[in-house]
């Protein structure tokens, strides 16, 4: 019932620029926290931005001052603005969304959703 669906992914050179974009659908109420997490061959998956949906923003130390996280509640969407990529930002970007959806009538369920992933990948 619910779905969430990334794209923007590609490759670009070392210091160029990405745009991710992740929409959610289907029979939703709200959408509270989302995020971006990546992972790369030989690694965990790792926590990349999050942001609330008062618009609060956590980031990890290693994408600081180069990645910017954003969201548009009336398209559902979530937005990962990636400027000044490095060979160890390539990896497969995971969108995530906290949603309270419509389970059947009179009921409510929140559930915590994952997009299909959407790969990157930065040459040096």
């Amino acid at each position: 019932q619910v779905q969430l669906v990334e794209s923007g992914g590609g490759l670009v050179q070392a210091g160029g620029s990405l745009r991710l974009s992740c929409v959610a659908s289907g029979s939703i109420f709200s959408i509270n926290v989302m995020g971006w997490y990546r992972q790369a061959p030989g690694n965990q998956r790792e926590l990349v931005a999050t942001i609330t949906s008062g618009g609060s923003t956590n980031y990890a130390d290693s994408v600081k001052g180069r990645f910017t996280i954003s969201r548009d509640n009336a398209k559902r969407t979530v937005y990962l603005q990636m400027n000044s990529l490095k060979p160890e930002d390539t990896a497969v970007y995971h969108c995530n969304a906290d949603i309270t959806y419509y389970s059947g009538t009179n009921h409510r369920r929140a559930y915590d959703y994952w997009g299909q992933g959407t790969q990157v990948t930065v040459s040096s």
